[in-house]
């Protein structure tokens, strides 16, 4: 590679990760300051729920055909508008005055997100045509998500000790940063894509009924009219949605996706995973700040062992998938998680916040030891052609995994008869389907067999 081509490739990866850093910040870092939001903005549960899925709820309905668009117009032209509208709405969160501009400007953060995701994967898979320096540039933009997530916590609680406004106004001079190296990197090529339209509305709808009306079943009650009425709308939506993609001409989920075992159980377990891994800081950020008095600085502290751990193991993933195979891993994974959730579910209320980070670390473990590895399960069992449909849906099926646990998590504890009960019975559901998936992990193709492609 030249010199101009090695400069200009190194500006696009530098792009890339920056992107998927605050894409993956903005999804975590507000879980610490949902209590001072709730003081300043006077905002309930459900007002709380809605800050925190509005934003995960747009990112995973639109990533579907996110894709698309960035083949259509060029991933360059894609991630620039997807990160100017990302800035635009991080901006519009910031000045919000009141709880429904707020959760407007994170829906609008949503969407720009959901451009930029894809997008970013394929200016580094364009910058780095070379296989092995590939793969070295995908682990360095991995790397991004990674740190914004371990960091994510601590960021936030030192932020919102300035005002809860600056978590969002930082990410200002990350964009224009951004766009700094995004203006060295070269154009790229475009082809045409279909659109599926009617898939993309449907599936939308679908997400959003749900979460509506599981947010809403802790207001008004699980047998009030509007959430009986959004549940019905979620599933007629899921129904044109499953029928749009059998019938259509150019589906966003091909029939043959979801037709080898491992894909499915693959699908099932990236949901599990965020229904623990997202829905844990949920429950525990207003558990630490609201019963326990814990400041937004001593919360991001707390979370921190959990976030380091899979910080340092992620690049020794690969090496430990080698040695004991990836259904092990997401197996062993799996119970990890469960584990933890039931321990801080039966710690006492007047528990050593000591002991709450020691026992979330098991949660913590869930991340390297899932993630990568059943990220390669997936993409080993489809064929090369569905690779990047393939991550599209998984993506979705882990970000409506986050959103559901939010929105469940959020009706348990409004409906709880304490606090405490109502986050013992949110953890201890998480553990439960933890356990159900890994269950069904132990029916995927063992890796020894896999392609070598994984």
């Amino acid at each position: 590679m030249a010199p101009g081509e090695q400069r200009r490739a190194l500006a696009t990866l530098i792009a890339a990760l920056l992107g998927f850093f605050v894409i993956t910040l903005d999804a975590v870092v507000v879980n610490v300051a949902l209590p001072t939001l709730a003081h300043d903005l006077g905002a309930g549960v459900d007002g709380l729920q809605w800050v925190v899925d509005g934003y995960t709820l747009m990112f995973g309905a639109l990533l579907l055909s996110a894709g698309a668009l960035a083949d259509r117009i060029g991933a360059r032209r894609a991630f620039g508008m997807g990160l100017a509208v990302f800035v635009l709405a991080s901006i519009a969160c910031g000045w919000a005055p009141s709880l429904p501009v707020l959760v407007a400007a994170r829906l609008a953060q949503g969407i720009g997100a959901a451009a930029m995701m894809p997008a970013s994967m394929a200016l580094v898979r364009q910058a780095y045509p070379d296989p092995i320096r590939r793969g070295q540039a995908v682990a360095w933009w991995a790397m991004g998500g990674a740190v914004a997530a371990t960091s994510g916590p601590v960021i936030g609680g030192w932020l919102v000790s300035l005002d809860w406004r600056w978590i969002f106004f930082a990410n200002l001079p990350v964009g224009l940063a951004t766009l700094v190296f995004l203006a060295r990197t070269p154009a790229s090529p475009r082809r045409s894509v279909p659109f599926d339209a009617v898939g993309q509305a449907t599936a939308v709808l679908a997400m959003g009924a749900l979460v509506y009306g599981a947010i809403e079943a802790g207001v008004q009650g699980l047998g009030a009219r509007p959430v009986l009425a959004a549940f019905a709308l979620a599933l007629l939506a899921l129904a044109a949605f499953a029928g749009s993609q059998l019938r259509g001409a150019h589906p966003m989920v091909p029939a043959g996706l979801l037709a080898p075992r491992n894909a499915r159980i693959s699908m099932a377990v990236g949901f599990t995973f965020m229904v623990g891994y997202f829905g844990l800081p949920f429950v525990m950020s207003l558990y630490l700040q609201q019963q326990r008095g814990l400041s937004a600085p001593q919360t991001g502290v707390a979370f921190l062992p959990m976030m380091l751990v899979g910080l340092v193991l992620t690049p020794f993933s690969a090496r430990l998938v080698r040695r004991f195979g990836a259904r092990a891993m997401i197996v062993c994974g799996l119970v990890s998680m469960a584990a933890g959730l039931v321990a801080v579910a039966a710690l006492p209320a007047t528990a050593p916040v000591t002991w709450i980070a020691a026992w979330m670390v098991l949660v913590g473990l869930a991340g390297p030891f899932v993630a990568p590895p059943v990220t390669a399960v997936l993409l080993a069992s489809v064929p090369g052609a569905l690779a990047g449909t393939a991550s599209g849906v998984f993506n979705t099926s882990r970000q409506v995994g986050g959103a559901l646990a939010v929105a469940v998590f959020g009706a348990l504890l409004a409906q709880a008869p304490s606090f405490m009960a109502g986050m013992r019975i949110s953890l201890l559901l998480a553990a439960g389907l933890a356990l159900v998936t890994a269950a069904m992990g132990m029916r995927l193709q063992p890796s020894a067999s896999l392609p070598r492609r994984a």
